[in-house]
């Protein structure tokens, strides 16, 4: 195990040529981050998800019952027995060959089994008070954070000069507010990783997971070894945008359109200009050129700049994904559907009565679209990106 330990923290791997980790060991006179001070992190994520259920149950919810928004999920599928085995115990989308077995069963049309497959899929989702709750939990933490990360960075000299984030590097003394700035935002997405399973599941989950790991992965690099600098500066142009995208749900979720879709523009404008604008030119030019200039490569140095490469592959796909519904809702004069909603469209008749048994050369109707149950995202179109970056 002492061998596996002594690989992992081989000083030439995580810092610079001629530095060890003796060098960056605590003293009277100086603090440096230290991989131990990490630990606390695991705890406090579990109680700030404690903190969010308390949140959601005795602020969010009554602000969302205050707002008239409803605590009914999608419409629930007629009870059946033969249908309910097939959903739970084999498929939860049937092929056209089950379908034809089950309407000769049941005696059914099959347009109206794939419905009721549909309502059945659809009827575990959250409600819309559940996603305001979220929301709201998700926008309230941003909001501190970022008014925090803002007052704490225009005291700094590296905000207003990014050469500051590798002068005497890596004998830049940490100090209390980057110390609790990079912890309360590892304990949140580690939080948001962990929860991800329990939260409304979007059709990006994957990709939110791996932005999750990269921000996690990130974090742990530069507090470890001692890139805090120019990782407060990363954390903060972030959590930017996610402040406008959760109250932009929020109005949509209240059924604010008006407003719904003033901050949609607002959100499009700053995570597009943030996120393909500021941080390539401010944040990737300090990493990749003005580090290597005055600091100079190092193997953990290459890791570090290529998780901040793919953290901007991943802004240019969600940017596309804003891009896409900006243009469709200019067309159609609202934000209407987001491309990662998870309710799934039905027909017309899904807003009547459950179905019934009915004769095989049975005529439905035309598909039409269920407005009430069209999307679960971030906005009615919302914002593409959920939570995170």
């Amino acid at each position: 195990m002492a061998g596996i330990l002594a690989w992992f923290w081989n000083e030439r791997f995580w810092l610079p040529h001629n530095v060890t980790w003796a060098d960056l060991k605590n003293t009277d006179e100086a603090t440096f981050p230290q991989a131990e001070d990490l630990y606390v992190a695991c705890p406090l994520a579990f109680c700030i998800f404690m903190i969010r259920l308390v949140f959601e149950r005795f602020i969010a919810r009554p602000c969302a019952l205050g707002l008239k928004i409803q605590a009914n999920g999608p419409q629930k599928a007629q009870p059946n027995a033969i249908l309910e085995k097939v959903f739970t115990a084999i498929t939860k989308h049937p092929d056209e060959k089950r379908l034809e077995g089950l309407s000769k069963q049941l005696d059914w049309d099959v347009r109206t089994i794939q419905r009721w497959f549909r309502q059945r899929r659809n009827q575990e989702k959250p409600s819309t008070l559940a996603r305001f709750c979220e929301s709201m939990w998700r926008f309230t933490f941003y909001l501190y954070i970022f008014t925090y990360g803002v007052r704490f960075l225009k005291k700094t000299t590296w905000l207003w000069n990014t050469r500051e984030c590798w002068y005497n590097y890596p004998y830049q003394p940490l100090t209390v507010d980057i110390h609790y700035y990079y912890i309360l935002e590892l304990s949140f997405y580690l939080s948001l990783l962990f929860s991800q399973f329990t939260d409304i599941r979007r059709k990006d989950f994957l990709i939110m997971f791996l932005h999750h790991l990269a921000t996690i992965t990130l974090i742990t690099f530069s507090y470890v070894n001692n890139m805090a600098r120019v990782g407060t500066l990363v954390m903060c142009l972030h959590d930017a945008a996610d402040v406008l995208m959760e109250v932009a749900k929020m109005a949509n979720y209240a059924k604010c359109q008006r407003l719904c879709n003033l901050l949609f523009v607002m959100f499009a404008m700053v995570f597009i200009s943030s996120r393909l604008g500021v941080y390539p030119v401010w944040i990737l030019n300090t990493t990749l050129f003005e580090s290597w200039e005055i600091v100079g490569p190092y193997p953990s140095w290459w890791v570090f700049n290529l998780l901040l490469i793919l953290l901007q592959f991943l802004h240019s796909f969600w940017s596309y994904l804003i891009v896409k519904i900006a243009c469709r809702a200019i067309s159609r004069g609202k934000v209407s559907k987001d491309d990662r909603s998870d309710i799934e469209s039905s027909s017309d008749e899904d807003n009547g009565p459950p179905p019934a048994p009915v004769q095989k050369h049975y005529n439905s109707t035309t598909n039409g679209t269920n407005k009430a149950h069209g999307t679960n995202g971030y906005l009615s179109a919302g914002a593409p990106c959920p939570d995170e970056h």
